[in-house]
């Protein structure tokens, strides 16, 4: 925003382009090497970049997930700095954004397809691993993860445990289409007989042509962005983000809970448990949200206060939950808030979810959480979700066949540090 241009010139600015891209591609170049769930779109971040930042800028996505903004980041000559506390998005997203010789993929790929039969290896602990794969599988798998290990080029090794997260999830017993797990029908089972190597083997080739279209792009100059694994609830280390030292945050964190909201974890549970990652199965516990409260507090917000109270009346439990949620929200934005340098900007896709009937106003205790810190609003736009990757009912009681609609529609919340 120029010098002598207002929030206001801002605000209208912002509120009268576009935001819903219901035709773009978005999953151009490697952003589709990986599903994730609900992945903000390229073209948002994208946006988002060419307003507020800047080459050689110091981009910050403090839930970056599988690292969307990242990229755009990259392609855009910025510095760019993510954490995630989900090692299985921790991985797609340094794969997405390392660019690699593509001769180097073809030679493994070529090495894999050539490869005879594998020997058999030892099944690694996957808790109630008869219950989601046959013996078969189990079998191909374990093998398979066993050659990966062995690949010597590391970053290599990366792309095929990538691939292999998604065979992983095609060869299992598991709906596909759903983010929590459930077990298909039993009926079902004796149906199901994948070719595990075979189903990798198109996943290594999908992937591959991911990150040729990658190599082809990025150019000469580029910096691969830092990711890490802090909570930003907890604080950011000095020695990755100093104080005051960020231009720029795009991102869209969690919208809740995951245990009730975006089943992050369960997504990923058995991908994460094959590649070896410890607590696999505590994702969503660690997430914002996760711990558990025993009683319901208040934030001095009266709208959030109002829905709080409502859901209170309902449900204590739920409502305990959600305030869990914002507490570790709010934390965390208050230690995003120290990060981000006077005249910076941090830019949060949100989603104003619904629980027990109230529609919680996510967007604007953002907006408030940030004022908070130093910060004034520019800017709220909201857009229709014709295309981010969520499901168009979910059961957030998790109780069988009680379902609920999802968000139809997300807010850009827009804030500028000012102090």
């Amino acid at each position: 925003m120029s010098g002598t241009a207002t929030l206001a010139d801002e605000q209208a600015s912002a509120a009268a382009e576009d935001w819903t891209f219901r035709t773009a591609d978005t999953k151009q170049i490697s952003h589709g090497i990986h599903p994730y769930p609900a992945m903000m779109i390229p073209q948002i971040a994208q946006r988002l970049i060419d307003k507020y930042g800047r080459v050689g800028a110091i981009l910050f996505d403090p839930y970056c997930g599988s690292g969307t903004t990242l990229l755009e980041g990259m392609l855009a000559g910025m510095a760019a700095v993510g954490t995630d506390l989900n090692p299985l998005a921790r991985l797609i997203a340094r794969v997405k954004t390392r660019p690699l010789g593509i001769d180097e993929i073809d030679y493994e790929i070529a090495r894999f397809h050539g490869a005879g039969a594998f020997a058999e290896a030892t099944i690694p602990p996957v808790p109630n691993v008869d219950y989601w794969f046959s013996a078969e599988t189990q079998r191909d798998l374990a093998a398979i993860r066993r050659y990966i290990d062995n690949i010597h080029n590391e970053a290599v090794a990366d792309v095929f445990r990538v691939a292999f997260s998604l065979t992983v999830r095609k060869v299992s017993w598991t709906r596909n289409s759903e983010f929590k797990l459930y077990r298909i029908p039993a009926s079902q089972l004796a149906e199901h007989n994948p070719d595990s190597r075979a189903i990798l083997g198109q996943a290594l080739d999908n992937v591959r042509r991911a990150l040729q279209a990658l190599e082809c792009v990025v150019g000469d100059e580029y910096e691969i962005p830092a990711i890490h694994e802090f909570n930003t609830v907890s604080g950011v280390p000095a020695k990755i983000l100093a104080p005051q030292s960020v231009d720029l945050v795009v991102t869209s964190p969690p919208y809740g809970d995951s245990r009730t909201t975006v089943a992050y974890g369960q997504f990923s549970r058995l991908s994460s448990q094959w590649l070896g990652y410890a607590d696999a199965n505590r994702v969503d516990a660690i997430l914002m949200g996760g711990g558990k409260l025993d009683q319901v507090a208040q934030f001095g917000l009266q709208e959030l206060d109002d829905v709080i109270a409502g859901i209170a009346a309902l449900d204590e439990r739920r409502a305990c939950e959600v305030v869990a949620f914002f507490a570790d929200y709010r934390a965390s934005i208050r230690q995003v808030a120290t990060a981000v340098k006077s005249g910076g900007y941090a830019c949060y896709v949100v989603g104003n979810r619904t629980v027990k009937g109230h529609t919680i106003p996510t967007a604007e205790t953002t907006a408030a959480f940030f004022e908070e810190n130093g910060f004034e609003t520019a800017a709220i736009c909201t857009r229709n979700i014709p295309n981010k990757r969520m499901p168009s009912v979910n059961s957030p009681s998790n109780v069988a066949g009680k379902v609920g609609k999802t968000m139809t529609a997300e807010h850009i919340v827009i804030c500028r540090k000012v102090r």
